[in-house]
């Protein structure tokens, strides 16, 4: 039998995860736990600048973020160009987690982030939200 040595996962490999293997395990509590395990990730592997988000999702193979809206105290993303299986077609709890995370430590207070679908275009919507008047020490 012929070796492949590819070095980009397989959809099918990806699936089998985020499809059956972590569903299984977690179980009713999947969703928290994945927001849960985005911000360990990004405990894990800091940035040094929100800037560098976009390009640990295409490297983690999340897809492309694109951000499309900014104020004082929320960010809007765009992700695109996902993987998309059963499990995440809406779910986007790992990712959520990340940013909200990573935010987090750049900006030193409370930070949560929301995905939701847009309806008309079928990107997913990133709302990354955070409150100046609640520091918190990283």
């Amino acid at each position: 039998m012929a070796h492949d040595s590819t070095t980009e996962p397989t959809r099918f490999g990806y699936e089998l995860l985020r499809d059956h293997v972590i569903p299984g395990i977690l179980g009713k509590h999947e969703e928290d736990i994945l927001y849960w395990a985005g911000k360990d990730i990004a405990r894990k592997f800091p940035l040094y600048s929100i800037d560098e988000i976009p390009e640990f999702f295409k490297e983690a193979g999340w897809g492309k973020l694109v951000i499309s809206s900014t104020g004082k105290e929320e960010t809007d993303y765009l992700l695109t160009e996902r993987i998309i299986s059963p499990a995440t077609r809406e779910s986007v709890r790992l990712e959520s987690g990340f940013l909200a995370q990573q935010y987090q430590i750049a900006n030193g207070c409370l930070t949560e982030c929301y995905g939701s679908r847009n309806e008309e275009t079928g990107e997913m919507i990133l709302q990354v939200r955070w409150d100046e008047t609640y520091e918190i020490d990283n």
